[in-house]
């Protein structure tokens, strides 16, 4: 399987206040990161050397290589 290191991801808020959250990588998993965004905005995200998560919180479309996610419903 091809790595994933490197992926985006494309969030788009379907509400007010969707929050988007990037997990650290490693043997504790923290929070380092995250966003607030209004309805309509768009987030793009990156897969690093640091984050190997991400978390959403809220109505969101979330668009990968992989396919179209909605989140929050």
């Amino acid at each position: 399987m091809e790595a994933l290191e490197g992926d985006y991801i494309v969030i788009k808020a379907k509400d007010q206040g969707v929050t988007v959250i990037g997990l650290t990588r490693g043997t504790d998993t923290k929070f380092h990161h995250s966003e607030k965004l209004d309805k309509g905005e768009v987030l793009i995200a990156q897969f690093t050397d640091h984050t190997s998560a991400i978390k959403i919180r809220g109505r969101a479309t979330i668009m990968t290589r992989y396919g179209t996610v909605e989140a929050g419903e």
